[in-house]
């Protein structure tokens, strides 16, 4: 019995249908969430993407990863507002809420963030003194925990010394590990996220203060409703299993809470200006 033109065309959308199945992650919206490099591409994306995947399927709004090949790359992208969610340094925070406007989102709770420097075990090295006149790894210049606080302890403790940026913290474990360079910054979480097979040859030399860890912030263009359900999301991860483990795959041992911009007045009150030629005067 022949087809019926009719009866053909009523068949096309089924048979799009099934051909080009519509994915319901293609209806969500979408986001970008930039990460600060502090460890390689690779790394991050294996430590982030499970995180942003769970965010996604609890608020229907689809985050995707990105950063960037550097952290001075990713803070000109912070500057130009590329990001519509980002996780950034306290000291990031400070400089970019002001200009383009990223507001706190979230923030780690009860686990403040400090600088370390780290040496080989075998090393001779016994403190920050013995450093002097030595060529140091620091990820980049605006690296607050691993970079600015060492930096600067070193320099009011009359040590001299030269700075050499690595582009990120497992490149300071890393070079630190080979004899590269005797020292570096850095801080405890990345420390302990880096190999294994790196971080068993190196020692913590010094410890920084404490000051309020990374933010979660999102572009000032997001909309409201977008930002509500994006930190409740986050701030509710602590609350089941899954999101706890995901949590603790960080090194965030405590739940994320909900931030608010004045959390980081301790780092405004440090007066730094490293980054004021990226913002608008």
């Amino acid at each position: 019995m022949p087809i019926r033109k009719t009866s053909i065309f009523l068949m096309i959308p089924f048979i799009l249908l099934y051909v080009f199945p519509v994915a319901a992650e293609d209806n969500k919206q979408s986001y970008s969430f930039g990460v600060v490099p502090q460890q390689s591409a690779k790394r991050l994306a294996k430590l982030w993407a499970p995180i942003l995947a769970h965010i996604s399927q609890e608020s229907g709004i689809k985050l995707q990863f990105k950063t960037a090949k550097n952290i001075p790359e990713f803070e000109k992208r912070l500057a130009a507002g590329d990001y519509d969610f980002a996780y950034m340094n306290p000291y990031h925070f400070t400089v970019f809420n002001r200009d383009p406007g990223y507001r706190a989102v979230a923030v780690r709770k009860n686990q403040p963030i400090k600088g370390i420097m780290v040496v080989r075990k075998d090393s001779n090295i016994q403190s920050l003194q013995d450093l002097s006149k030595q060529k140091l790894a620091f990820p980049s210049p605006a690296a607050f925990a691993a970079s600015v606080l060492p930096r600067a302890k070193l320099s009011n403790s009359q040590i001299t010394f030269e700075s050499k940026y690595v582009s990120s913290h497992d490149s300071v474990y890393l070079g630190v590990a080979k004899g590269i360079f005797p020292a570096g910054g850095g801080v405890k979480r990345t420390l302990n996220n880096t190999s294994p097979k790196i971080r068993e040859q190196l020692k913590v030399l010094w410890t920084s203060e404490a000051y309020t860890p990374h933010a979660i912030a999102a572009h000032p263009n997001v909309e409201d409703s977008v930002y509500d359900v994006i930190q409740q999301s986050f701030v509710a991860m602590h609350s089941s299993t899954k999101g706890k483990s995901l949590l603790e795959s960080l090194k965030i041992k405590h739940a994320l809470i909900a931030a608010k911009n004045s959390d980081w007045d301790d780092i405004r009150g440090l007066g730094l200006d490293l980054l004021d030629q990226l913002i608008k005067q």
